[in-house]
């Protein structure tokens, strides 16, 4: 079978249909200039300029779908609040639906609230609640789920610690997708990292992985990053494992195939996000059965773009392609 070129591959990443499940966000920005200290305090003063509110966690990685013309469905749980509407109003702005997200009066939307002076982050304030899901919600999340499921072409796992996923509706939910041979991305975190068996790919950073499996070692060989993935794996028995690397590029290991590609030059502003748009790109090429070293690549490459933009922000679909085709991917 003759190789799909770039174009052909990202063409078919229309319409492919995403569903997101975890901890979405509202991220907000208040930037300002600063050029004196307080009279109060030893803090700076921001004399502020604008007001920004994006979308964060989950919410990002759908963005970043919807920007290569995917059709992302959120599955999470937020707050009966003012920022739980304010996070409705930005998927809806964005042209997404809100028919997954269930609304608990027991929780808080998560909001982290960064402001930014002279270009410089000088505050995070956080709004959430980190318990589990009760009982209760865990079932209404549950029906989501299962009502959206049968539509999904793949699933991302999203985990941010909030509690949306838990030890019991991740078993459940991966179980569920395994019966109906939907593969699933996981982007885990520390508290919920060995829970996830048996998904088609996991997506630790270098950190999550060292955290994970309480690893003491730096992990800066490629012979240590190996002996950690097959340790990870004989645990979690999945598909892939994809450990991102930061500056070192990726790591994509899956049963006796193994690729290291590394980072690519980049005028790097912020990280921020850079993870979610990598499990996008990730979780497209997965749904279309592509290569496991060309989606290493194409997500390694996603990846670095996003860096070069200030803040949380989605990757430019045609620039990853001209990116893409620049380099022959």
């Amino acid at each position: 079978m003759q190789k799909q070129s770039i174009e052909q591959l990202m063409s078919s990443f229309q319409g492919v249909r995403v569903l997101i499940v975890g901890d979405v966000m509202v991220d907000n920005y208040i930037i300002g200039k600063v050029d004196r200290v307080s009279p109060e305090a030893p803090v700076p003063v921001v004399d502020v300029t604008r007001f920004d509110s994006r979308l964060g966690g989950a919410g990002n990685v759908a963005l970043n779908l919807k920007a290569l013309g995917a059709i992302p469905v959120l599955c999470s749980a937020i707050g009966k609040d003012k920022e739980g509407e304010d996070l409705c109003k930005l998927i809806e702005d964005a042209s997404m639906t809100t028919r997954a997200l269930l609304t608990s009066d027991k929780r808080k939307t998560t909001t982290k609230t960064r402001v930014l002076g002279n270009n410089h982050q000088l505050l995070r304030i956080d709004h959430e609640v980190k318990d589990d899901l009760d009982k209760l919600d865990t079932f209404l999340l549950e029906e989501h789920f299962v009502r959206e499921l049968d539509n999904a072409d793949v699933v991302i796992f999203e985990d941010y610690n909030k509690g949306v996923l838990h030890g019991l509706n991740i078993e459940h939910f991966l179980n569920l997708c395994q019966e109906r041979g939907i593969p699933t991305v996981v982007d885990p975190k520390k508290s919920n990292f060995l829970s996830y068996k048996k998904a088609t790919l996991f997506k630790p950073n270098l950190k999550e992985i060292r955290e994970g499996l309480n690893l003491t070692g730096a992990l800066s060989s490629l012979e240590e990053i190996r002996n950690a993935v097959q340790e990870l794996n004989a645990v979690l028995q999945n598909q892939a494992t994809m450990v991102t690397l930061s500056e070192k590029g990726v790591y994509i290991h899956h049963q006796e195939e193994e690729h290291h590609l590394g980072a690519h030059v980049r005028n790097i502003a912020d990280v921020s996000g850079a993870g979610d748009t990598v499990v996008s790109v990730a979780a497209l090429c997965l749904a279309k059965k592509c290569e496991w070293n060309r989606l290493a690549a194409l997500s390694n490459l996603a990846g670095g773009l996003v860096c070069e933009e200030t803040g949380v922000v989605p990757i430019n679909a045609d620039r990853l392609l001209a990116e893409a085709q620049r380099i022959g991917l």
